[in-house]
């Protein structure tokens, strides 16, 4: 006994049906615009009935040498990667960016211990380009990424010669937010520094001095010029081994242990500010009558917090947005191209201060 296998339809019977060619009936599904909405309407709707499901994926890629991906690079692991808020918004904003390209994200992850994704998975990864976000220095990934020629574009960190990028003032932010809580008249002050990656044998202000992640060393800067301006020069540092809720809140409970007990803490990030109010309550401590907190980033959470967080605010969703533009501006360059017009310079975006109710005068 024999059976019969069902034919699959083919573009060109969808051509044939419509009475159209082979070429209207790829720009339907891969450059709709070149296309009347009623045209591509009628394209689909006898692709349908013939039950042709579109364009190969796999031999479109062999036919134009492009996947449609693009891989973005992770420091962390995924589940830590996606409770941070800020990366949540910038994320966002990018895909929205790249989304009407017809790209998709290929996430690729790092391990707990911060090292960005291993080299061999960036090796083998199917993209056209590649995102990195908030990647420490020399991170192997990036060896890998130059040792396959695959054009680049860096969100914040590393800073690296003829990448396109696009970052923020954390110096500047930084300076912002110590001025703000010195014209408050504090003037015990610590900082609750972001994750690491130096050496172990180091602590507190010489290993956030430092460590591999550029704006950690640009934020701490940043504090500490502004109060050495002003005479302040005694400053605890203590930094979060690892970004979670409960290290966070154990490294700012440390800090407010300490005598003479500071007033102010200056926190690297958001996150690291909602950890030190609900570690200051623990304490039995007011904020902000008892310590002022600062934050940075304003994620959304920033302004529904209690109190509400004055924070320095970054264009999380700017970045995003122009990173995406980075991405489809080197897409759409010269075939392998590697920089942006023979050098692009990088994307600075400005931040501002948010005063909420988490600070308060001495």
């Amino acid at each position: 006994m024999t059976s019969t296998r069902r034919r699959r339809p083919t573009l060109d019977d969808v051509a044939e049906a419509v009475g159209v060619s082979r070429a209207t009936v790829s720009n339907a599904y891969n450059r709709p615009d070149q296309l009347s909405s009623q045209l591509r309407e009628q394209v689909l709707r006898a692709a349908k009935e013939l039950g042709y499901p579109g364009p190969n994926p796999t031999a479109r890629s062999l036919a134009t040498s492009r996947t449609g991906a693009i891989a973005f690079l992770l420091d962390t692991s995924l589940s830590a990667a996606f409770s941070d808020p800020a990366l949540s918004v910038t994320l966002d904003a990018l895909a929205k960016a790249v989304d009407p390209a017809g790209h998709a994200l290929l996430l690729l992850p790092g391990a707990e211990a911060q090292s960005g994704p291993p080299a061999e998975r960036v090796l083998a990864a199917q993209a056209d380009i590649a995102v990195a976000y908030s990647l420490a220095d020399g991170t192997p990934a990036l060896d890998a990424l130059h040792d396959r020629g695959l054009p680049l574009v860096v969100i914040d960190q590393p800073l690296l010669p003829a990448t396109a990028r696009v970052g923020c003032d954390d110096r500047g932010g930084a300076a912002l937010a110590a001025r703000h809580l010195l014209e408050l008249g504090h003037r015990r002050f610590a900082v609750l520094s972001a994750p690491r990656l130096s050496s172990g044998e180091l602590s507190g202000l010489e290993a956030a001095r430092a460590s591999s992640f550029h704006g950690t060393r640009e934020r701490l800067a940043g504090y500490l010029e502004t109060l050495a301006e002003a005479g302040v020069t005694d400053v605890a540092v203590s930094e979060t081994p690892w970004l979670s809720p409960d290290n966070a809140g154990a490294s700012a409970a440390s800090l407010l242990r300490g005598s003479p007990r500071p007033t102010a803490l200056l926190c690297m990030s958001d996150q690291l500010a909602l950890a030190a109010v609900a570690a200051a309550r623990q304490l039995g401590l007011r904020v902000p009558e008892d310590v002022s907190v600062v934050g940075f980033d304003d994620i959304p959470q920033a302004a529904w917090a209690d109190p509400p967080l004055t924070t320095v605010r970054q264009d999380l969703a700017g970045k995003g947005r122009i990173a995406g533009e980075l991405v489809l501006r080197l897409l759409n360059g010269p075939a392998g191209a590697g920089g942006l017009d023979g050098g692009p310079s990088p994307v600075q975006l400005p931040v501002s201060l948010i005063r909420r109710d988490s600070t308060a005068p001495v």
